[in-house]
């Protein structure tokens, strides 16, 4: 389904030290004589900075999106993107964090509760300070990068991988984007989608009760596989995931600055790569040139054969989407 994530923003070592320490500072607790009044703010310091301290990593743990096994496609985006690996340790560490920091606060408390002096009881919680301050220390490097793990989440598009999916494939300037705006209820949201720096599009069309998506994929599926680096490579696996019905995008004007040559060899490598995916072949710009090919021909720019096409793609869509239920 579509990822939306309310991630906290992740800290830095010194601003959680800071803020468990600060909010320590403030805590006096008034006893029943000097004694009894620095054992109980100390334990009110112990207790306090070690809580914020714990709950803060408990919260990056729960608040950071998990990665099902059973879900294929956010996964690969994830690792991706950020790299699953790096991401899971950086979890488990913020969870490892979390316990010691409970456990060096449960073993500070009975200590400052078993103590009758008033120096062992400060060195108890300078040495409780000291070792926490440790524990955040060890993990910098991981909540560094967690925050910038927030901020690609963030990035990502709103796929939803359980709505039947059109994928539009083509070399640059076929029209690709125009149909997919022709085609779309709305404006196309341009999503940026970190497997290339071009970002992708996407949209949403509907007939009578049912939502379809359309991805238009600029950068990933306009190059020969020779000519794609590892990352484009298994972008393309990835929105395998997700690809229900393709329509490849044909300019035989060649205005797009393509020929008809490379972007048949395009289509022919499309199809290899997507096997068993039904593809639509559609030519565009047919207010300036058409062919006798047995295609569809169309202008997203005139309106010519919008109706045909729309319908050819919503009846593989139903199709698709049938098999399912």
């Amino acid at each position: 389904m579509a990822k939306s994530y309310r991630i906290p923003t992740v800290l830095s070592a010194e601003e959680l030290t800071d803020k468990a320490f600060h909010r320590a500072s403030k805590i006096t607790v008034n006893g029943t004589n000097a004694l009894d009044t620095k054992k109980k703010t100390t334990l009110a310091k112990i207790t306090a900075s070690g809580d914020i301290v714990k709950d803060t990593f408990v919260g990056y743990v729960n608040k950071f999106p998990r990665i099902e096994k059973d879900d294929d496609f956010f996964p690969e985006l994830v690792d991706l993107v950020i790299g699953i690996d790096k991401y899971k340790k950086s979890l488990g560490a913020m969870n490892w964090a979390a316990n010691k920091t409970e456990k060096i606060k449960t073993e500070a408390l009975r200590n400052v509760r078993r103590s009758k002096d008033g120096s062992v009881i400060d060195s108890v919680r300078s040495a409780f300070y000291g070792r926490l301050s440790s524990i955040i220390r060890q993990v910098k490097n991981e909540l560094e990068f967690l925050q910038e793990c927030k901020n690609k989440f963030r990035a990502l598009p709103a796929v939803d991988s359980n709505v039947a999916t059109l994928v539009v494939a083509g070399f640059p300037n076929v029209g690709k984007s125009k149909l997919v705006s022709t085609l779309s209820s709305a404006t196309p949201e341009i999503a940026p989608y970190p497997f290339t720096t071009k970002g992708i599009v996407i949209g949403h069309m509907d007939d009578d009760w049912r939502k379809y998506q359309i991805i238009d994929t600029p950068g990933l599926l306009d190059r020969s596989i020779d000519e794609r680096n590892a990352i484009e490579k298994q972008a393309i696996l990835a929105l395998r995931y997700l690809t229900n019905v393709m329509i490849i995008v044909i300019d035989p004007s060649e205005t797009c600055g393509y020929s008809m040559e490379k972007q048949l060899a395009l289509l022919d490598s499309i199809k290899r790569g997507f096997e068993g995916i039904p593809i639509i072949v559609a030519e565009s710009k047919s207010d300036i040139m058409t062919t006798d090919s047995d295609n569809i021909h169309f202008s997203a720019e005139t309106g010519e054969n919008m109706d045909i096409l729309r319908k050819t793609i919503v009846d593989e869509l139903r199709k698709i989407r049938f098999e399912e239920e």
